[in-house]
């Protein structure tokens, strides 16, 4: 069965327009989103990481608060930028934000999309070292953070204070965790890469690379190359693959003003380049909610996926994103179940 979860970046700016002026208003209307959208039957609130800019930033105090204010939907994000984390103190957030929702973090990690900073990760006091690029400083984080969750020893026993020099590890565990982490792949190859690492897949709307063939079928031969190495790298386990769409249902006046100008221009996929590689965008899906569930029924990666992440536009405000919602899980989910 496909589950549906909602994706915020968080926006916010005091502009003519915007529900979301101040970082506060976009914590506390996300907290809400998660809440309405758990009673709408809506299966997961994801949020976006990006730093230096007015988007959220600092997950783990949010994904606790929803998981806190909520008791079934999935909470995650999509996805962190391993570049600028401490591996270990990460591990200790992350274990403490699953543990207080009862398990249901769902964590996306990535080397990271551009940002506005130049090297931002270097401020934050990660360089990468002799020989290395940011993405291979990256992973490395990742490697040392996935070993801190599954429990490896990570410092060395202080004698005189526990009676022995074995090593410790990060506290608190948090059972299971190790198994919800996903990995965002902007390419065919990493999807590969992913599998190896035994990290589910999570796949966006834009693939760092471009063969010619519409969107949603690149990204579903991304998914086959993840799957086909997952089974060649001999796990046990039945791994999960998210992929995200812009989903914006025309459903009353209040709709059309703001996105029916935008159906015809973003119906089609868009080619670009992106952080020096030739990039392919995924198209809006932007019309009737049957229409839509029509549309989304012949996508080949929303075939192969088990999970979509809808991106909202969070600065139209709570209220409206909850009506978006509402009709996604009425009128266009039971098509893609």
């Amino acid at each position: 069965m496909t589950r549906i979860g909602f994706l915020s970046f968080g926006h916010w700016q005091a502009v003519p327009g915007s529900k979301v002026l101040t970082g506060q208003d976009s914590l506390l209307q996300t907290i809400e989103l998660a809440v309405a959208a758990e009673e709408l039957g809506v299966d997961g609130a994801f949020v976006r990481v990006h730093h230096f800019a007015r988007q959220l930033a600092s997950p783990f105090p949010l994904l606790a608060a929803i998981g806190a204010k909520t008791s079934r939907i999935e909470i995650g994000t999509g996805v962190i930028d391993m570049r600028y984390e401490n591996p270990l103190y990460m591990a200790e957030d992350a274990a403490a934000a699953d543990l207080i929702s009862g398990g249901r973090l769902q964590l996306g990690i990535s080397r990271g999309s551009p940002e506005t900073a130049l090297r931002g990760y270097e401020s934050f006091g990660y360089v990468p070292a002799d020989g290395e690029d940011d993405g291979t400083m990256a992973r490395h984080h990742a490697e040392v953070f996935r070993a801190a969750i599954a429990g490896a020893g990570v410092a060395q026993a202080n004698p005189a204070m526990t009676g022995t020099t074995a090593p410790l590890s990060i506290q608190p565990q948090s059972p299971g965790l190790s198994d919800r982490i996903w990995w965002g792949s902007g390419t065919r190859a990493t999807a590969e890469w992913t599998a190896q690492q035994g990290m589910n897949l999570m796949s966006s709307t834009l693939l760092t690379e471009d063969t010619g063939v519409p969107f949603d079928e690149l990204q579903a031969e991304q998914i086959a190359l993840f799957r086909s190495a997952w089974v060649a790298a001999g796990w046990e386990r039945e791994p999960r693959v998210s992929v995200s769409r812009s989903i914006l249902p025309i459903i009353d006046d209040e709709t059309r003003h703001y996105f029916g100008l935008r159906a015809q221009a973003d119906a089609k996929d868009q080619v670009g380049m992106l952080d020096g590689a030739l990039s392919r965008f995924g198209r809006s899906y932007i019309g009737e909610p049957d229409a839509i569930a029509a549309e989304l029924a012949q996508d080949a990666a929303v075939a192969a996926a088990d999970t979509v992440l809808v991106t909202v536009p969070n600065q139209l405000g709570v209220e409206f994103n909850a009506k978006i919602l509402g009709s996604i899980m009425r009128d266009i989910a039971p098509a893609l179940r």
